[in-house]
């Protein structure tokens, strides 16, 4: 990190405690919204445990609930949820679930604006790979994450499109990065937390947890997020680890959910994000893989950060502070150490034989993939991986 920086952050209004879904109508009218569209997934959808409290806590201000989110986070799946929006005269969008039915959300904001046919969006989304954010306002997002996976402060929204959905001619993917996309609130309630399932939970902490290491080495630091990133990590050491060990109650959850909203504080920002390696490694795992991204980090993590500190310091001596163990002789093998303990203790996988990913003579085509992935930029000074080294990582993680 150099010794001087620029830290530009809009951050969402945030409401966080148990039953904090009972305060969904309060902060609408604090931001001056009448009628909120829920956008989740049908599992959600179909879940009273967590869509009572949030339509309770909604009020008269429910619009309707729109409940056909998918993990694909399709183009043609936002254009449905827009027309619903239209449909009830919606003027907010609330995005509840995983971060697949919070991105599905931002597209259905940005969607909103768009004066161009579906068609020519999805050509755009074909040929480069994102499609461009209008310039006039856009449907305001309330988020409600319900997993750990850490979406809901960022101004990213990854999206797919296929011909069976539409409206492209061909399958494709990408994302939309723009600070119009960072939720205008988001709304933490342990309680909501508690209903997903322990695995899911686990799988997406693991992506959540990453954010953190990374943010702390990353090339566009700054003592802002050094000091968010480094008291989430302290909460989500000891968190996921008591988490591992109990179900998922409230309770537990409470300094989980914390250290998730802090670990993404100003991560994702207008100049850029800080997401490095790690991120670029899941990222080439599962952009054409069936491999789950909490899944992919926990398999590349232990490795990926062996091959930085043999490369870099990658401040090494604050992360070890971060996650507990700064009083070790070998800071750099005691950060290693406590990122095992900590997926161990999630039950995630720990080689790649063990996901559906590449087989080894894949490797090196998933390599290029990952020297060319955007987040490389941020990498720690003086790491500059190769295609070469990138697979030998591949390779040790099998």
């Amino acid at each position: 990190m150099s010794d001087g920086y620029r830290f530009e952050f809009d951050a969402p209004v945030i409401r966080s405690r148990r039953g904090a879904a009972a305060d969904l109508a309060a902060e609408l009218e604090e931001q001056g919204l009448e009628r909120a569209l829920v956008v989740c997934g049908s599992t959600v959808g179909e879940t009273p445990a967590v869509m009572d409290p949030v339509t309770e806590g909604l009020g008269d201000r429910l619009a309707g609930v729109f409940a056909e989110t998918t993990p694909e986070k399709r183009l043609g799946t936002a254009y449905d949820g827009l027309a619903a929006a239209r449909e009830r005269d919606a003027d907010a969008v609330v995005g509840l679930g995983g971060g697949s039915s919070l991105d599905v959300a931002k597209m259905v904001s940005l969607l909103s604006a768009v004066e161009r046919p579906p068609e020519e969006v999805g050509e755009e989304l074909v040929e480069s790979g994102t499609v461009t954010v209008p310039s006039g306002d856009l449907l305001p997002v309330v988020a409600v994450p319900t997993t750990l996976a850490g979406a809901e402060m960022s101004n990213v929204a990854g999206v797919t499109a296929s011909p069976e959905t539409g409206p492209v001619d061909e399958p494709a993917s990408g994302g939309v990065a723009d600070p119009k996309l960072t939720p205008r609130a988001v709304v933490y309630d342990p309680e909501l937390f508690a209903t997903t399932p322990k695995n899911v939970l686990a799988a997406s902490a693991m992506n959540g947890f990453d954010k953190g290491i990374e943010t702390l080495y990353a090339s566009n630091a700054t003592p802002v997020t050094d000091a968010t990133a480094s008291r989430g990590l302290g909460l989500l050491e000891p968190g996921l680890r008591r988490l591992g060990e109990s179900d998922p109650d409230p309770e537990t959850l409470a300094p989980v959910v914390e250290g998730t909203m802090l670990v993404q504080y100003g991560v994702s920002r207008p100049d850029g994000v800080t997401l490095s390696i790690i991120h670029a490694f899941g990222h080439g795992l599962t952009r054409t893989y069936d491999v789950q991204q909490g899944a992919a980090h926990a398999v590349v993590v232990p490795h990926v950060l062996r091959y930085l500190f043999e490369k870099v310091d990658g401040r090494r001596e604050l992360l070890a502070e971060s996650l507990g163990v700064g009083r070790a002789a070998d800071p750099a093998a005691a950060v290693v150490d406590a990122v095992e303990r900590v997926r161990d203790a999630l039950s995630l996988p720990s080689g790649l034989r063990d996901v559906d990913g590449p087989d080894p003579s894949e490797f090196d085509a998933v390599a290029e993939d990952i020297v060319n992935d955007s987040f490389l930029a941020n990498a720690p000074d003086g790491l500059d991986p190769t295609a070469d080294e990138v697979a030998a990582v591949l390779r040790d993680a099998h």
